[in-house]
């Protein structure tokens, strides 16, 4: 099993699937030809799961990064006896269309090695084990490499490296370089009705990273505008959620893996390779500020395909897989072990045919902040977001499973209302844009009922805090949501209450805030979990909002301080340890850092503009 901490890992994406890297040479995950197919490499889970290595033969030291403006890697690795670079992509064509970053992806995995100094020996192993695990590929030597055949496609191994081929679909080689010497290699990946590809050679290869750094820097400068605090982070982290998006659809996954686990050795190991709607939503909201939203048309034609079949009649699904799939059956791999031991690994997620409310106001608070780019409505979206409004105002008052997705009997959970709430109240506001006025009063005094329903219920005076849900004593952090979207403002009372219990009883020692206190009683799960990134991002933007900055600061900083070496985050932290635990990279928790710069920004402009003001007024 691999013990390798989860932030020694980085992500490589062509906007179709994700490469997983560690900073010791292993592609230890991969899939191909998209996020949610099955594994090539998942040493990260398993053993048996395949890697491929190109690492040095003794002790290095290494240090990385992305090349500037890219998903491109670097990492560089200092010996006894000399030093090289080892620079890695997942293949983009140049775009014709700047703006659609990944357009005929060739799913094609480049790897360059050149020393830079002394002399260095390295070894190479390719293993690749498709079919999660259950496939070993039959090794063919041809002209400038290795093709590996078996499962639901072939691999080709573009290398001059000479390699010995063993006896159980594994090729080994070993090599020497000088100072200013190179290798290059690739593998990529052709269906099985396709032809296999034709091994690249290394002028190829050192063209299409070339060409791969471009494509990205092309789109970070056309597209990325925000001058803030934490400028570089943002940025990045805009570049991450673009990377975490499926080009053909325009789907928006919430993580590149499955079942890196939320504690060391439990069982809370989930399927995160899939377009949710609410974290897409949430997501779409982050490249407003971090990125020019271009691909939002796509994003939302996507869902409003996707959910055709769902409104009316049934709730709307809550996640989709990147081509639109609806059926996600979890199923578990029983021959994995897991990280660190952190068993099931699963595959598919079983809350996709869970009901949870909270999608409506998630899609159209997304909407109603991109309308500019979305208008003109086409007739299909125009619909989908009337349909969205009408389901939120005919569910609201049903239980459902949450924001959590808590896998318990459902429950009137305060979330869920409030982002029903922000449905309608989106709804009524864009009804003159979307061609519907006669639908605007209607919809607010939904959202009106919603409103008393909530002040009246949601609020416990004994906890003094807004709660989980209805009639509970349970404190969540997702209540930190009620002056994020609007609904009290941050210097009520009862928001202020809520900041307070929350941080008296969710924050970690760490200073990290939890989702809510796991465990059996709450969420039917054994064990606890780590302490949860967004949320503490969440809790960041709320002490800005009520222009609190210095502790908004100390509590957004608190979050960052696990931004990992090539400023990546996973879902969740250890409250003891700090470190990365959960899917990785998490676009939530991306998203989550995005939101709480801007917020803070606005903050300190409002501080700066009221301290001029007040200058001006004393002279």
């Amino acid at each position: 099993m691999s013990d390798l901490p989860i932030g020694q890992h980085a992500l490589l994406s062509d906007r179709h699937s994700a490469a997983v890297v560690t900073s010791d040479g292993c592609v230890a995950w991969l899939c191909l030809p998209r996020f949610d197919s099955e594994s090539v490499f998942a040493s990260i889970l398993d053993d048996g799961g395949g890697h491929w290595w190109i690492r040095p033969s003794g002790r290095a030291t290494v240090g990385r990064g992305y090349l500037e403006g890219s998903m491109v890697l670097r990492s560089e690795y200092r010996t006894e006896t000399g030093a090289f670079e080892l620079v890695e992509a997942l293949e983009l064509r140049a775009p014709t269309d700047p703006h659609r970053l990944g357009v005929g992806a060739p799913h094609t995995l480049l790897r360059t090695v050149r020393c830079t100094s002394g002399t260095v020996d390295l070894e190479t192993e390719f293993r690749p084990r498709p079919g999660y695990g259950t496939v070993v590929p039959r090794l063919v030597r041809v002209d400038g490499g290795l093709q590996a055949v078996g499962g639901t496609g072939t691999l080709t191994l573009s290398t001059a490296v000479p390699l010995v081929v063993g006896p159980e679909g594994t090729a080994t080689g070993r090599f020497r370089l000088g100072a200013g010497d190179e290798q290059a290699m690739a593998v990529q990946y052709r269906a099985a009705d396709e032809s296999p590809a034709a091994p690249y050679d290394a002028d190829r290869i050192a063209a299409a990273i070339e060409t791969t750094v471009a494509a990205w820097r092309g789109w970070s400068e056309l597209h990325q505008r925000y001058q803030g605090p934490w400028r570089d982070l943002v940025h990045h982290s805009g570049r991450v959620l673009q990377a975490l998006s499926y080009q053909p659809t325009g789907a928006i996954i919430a993580a590149a893996t499955t079942s890196l686990p939320e504690v060391v050795g439990g069982g809370r190991n989930w399927d995160y390779r899939y377009a949710w709607v609410r974290d897409a939503s949430f997501t779409m909201r982050a490249l407003w500020v971090a990125a020019c939203p271009h691909e939002a048309s796509d994003f939302f034609d996507f869902i409003a395909e996707a959910g055709a079949t769902a409104l009316p009649g049934r709730h709307l699904q809550i996640m989709y897989g990147v081509g639109g799939e609806l059926d996600l059956t979890e199923r578990t791999i029983p021959h994995w072990s897991g990280w660190r031991g952190s068993a099931p690994v699963r595959v598919g997620n079983g809350a996709w045919d869970q009901p949870q409310l909270d999608v409506y106001g998630d899609l159209l608070d997304a909407v109603s902040l991109l309308i500019d780019q979305l208008d003109p409505f086409t007739p299909t979206l125009r619909d989908f977001v009337a349909r969205l409004a009408d389901a939120a105002a005919a569910h609201w008052h049903d239980p459902d499973h949450g924001i959590w997705e808590i896998r318990g009997a459902p429950r009137h959970y305060l979330f869920s209302k409030l982002m029903c709430w922000v449905a309608l109240d989106r709804a009524s506001m864009m009804a003159d844009r979307i061609g519907m006025p006669d639908r605007a009063d209607g919809w607010r005094a939904q959202a009106d009922r919603i409103r008393d329903a909530i002040l009246a219920e949601g609020w416990n005076p004994a906890v003094r805090a807004f709660t989980q849900s209805f009639g509970s004593d349970d404190l969540d952090a997702s209540a930190l949501m009620l002056p994020l979207v609007g609904f009290l403002p941050p210097d009520d009372p009862r928001i202020r209450a809520t900041v307070d219990a929350v941080t008296a009883g969710l924050v970690d020692d760490r200073g990290l805030v939890r989702r809510y206190l796991a465990g059996p009683d709450v969420d039917r799960l054994d064990g606890s979990e780590g302490s949860f990134l967004l949320c503490s991002f969440w809790l960041a933007r709320v002490l800005a909002q009520d222009d609190r900055v210095p502790e908004a600061r100390a509590v957004f900083e608190r979050a960052v301080a696990h931004v990992n070496d090539v400023g990546l985050l996973a879902e969740e932290a250890d409250p003891e340890t700090g470190e990365l635990l959960g899917n990785f990279p998490q676009a939530f928790s991306h998203v989550g850092l995005v939101n709480a710069a801007w917020e803070i920004a606005r903050a300190e402009e409002r501080a700066a503009a009221g301290e001029a003001g007040t200058s001006e007024r004393s002279r």
